[in-house]
């Protein structure tokens, strides 16, 4: 059985030892867990004491003795719930009170060009959900990349981005004619196949222009300038009237 699940919802690997080790073991005192699980004793006791403030496991005193045992697991439940209320509570908490005195900070600091490179599903994220701040983004070369690639975070995404009513006008690669998706908020047209090449996709949103790469490791590399991401909007703009082409002139 694999408990690294735990770790997902913010156990230590300290803490994933030592549960695991109670399962396995049942009721034990601190002496039978620093044997089992190698950790130093100081370190048991620690970790001892958090897994009891998270109602993941309970103790009892016999003899002046304690020994220790894994509450009922679904405590872990639980734990889930209490913690996502309480990111909700702080998430409010954080976008009216905290929030604005650091975006006012941000953009007292900010230059008037910058670059930044993302690596990673988790970089590529970070763009896709800043993109849901401006109602109308622009794509040149698309491929339903993160449709493939990315399909259980595309499903939640796309819910979202349809509710808050942003567009994409997408110049899509000549290869993906046949996979138009269909819905208010998707405007697209074919490039010619002569613009076929590489997994590379131009975002443009806000002041932002974005060269996303979908390859075997996913990078981008973010520019944020008011007069080139303008620039870009003119090139997709020229793109999308005079040379690529709408779907019904395919067929």
């Amino acid at each position: 059985m694999t408990l690294s699940f735990l770790r997902e919802i913010g156990l230590t690997p300290g803490e994933i030892k030592i549960y695991e080790a109670l399962l396995d073991l049942g009721s034990s005192p601190v002496s039978k867990i620093h044997e089992r699980t190698g950790l130093e004793r100081r370190s048991v006791y620690d970790i001892l004491n958090k897994l009891i403030e998270k109602g993941f496991i309970t103790y009892s005193v016999e003899n002046k003795k304690k020994t220790y045992k894994v509450s009922n697991p679904q405590r872990i439940i639980s734990f889930l719930e209490e913690k996502e209320a309480s990111v909700r509570i702080r998430k409010e908490e954080i976008k009216t009170k905290e929030l604005p005195a650091l975006l006012e900070k941000f953009k007292e600091t900010k230059q008037n060009i910058s670059a930044e490179i993302y690596r990673g599903k988790e970089g590529i994220k970070t763009i896709f959900e800043d993109m849901l701040h401006y109602k109308h983004n622009y794509f040149i070369g698309g491929g339903y990349y993160i449709i493939n690639k990315m399909p259980f975070y595309w499903q939640h995404y796309n819910k979202r981005r349809i509710a808050l009513k942003v567009h994409w006008s997408i110049l899509v690669r000549y290869e993906f004619k046949e996979k138009l998706m269909r819905d208010s908020f998707f405007h697209e047209r074919i490039l010619p196949e002569e613009f076929s090449g590489a997994p590379a996709v131009v975002f443009i949103y806000g002041g932002k222009v974005a060269n996303v790469v979908w390859g075997d490791e996913f990078f981008a590399f973010v520019i944020e300038n008011k007069e080139i991401a303008q620039n870009y909007k003119k090139y997709h703009k020229y793109l999308w009237d005079k040379v690529a082409k709408e779907r019904k002139r395919l067929d």
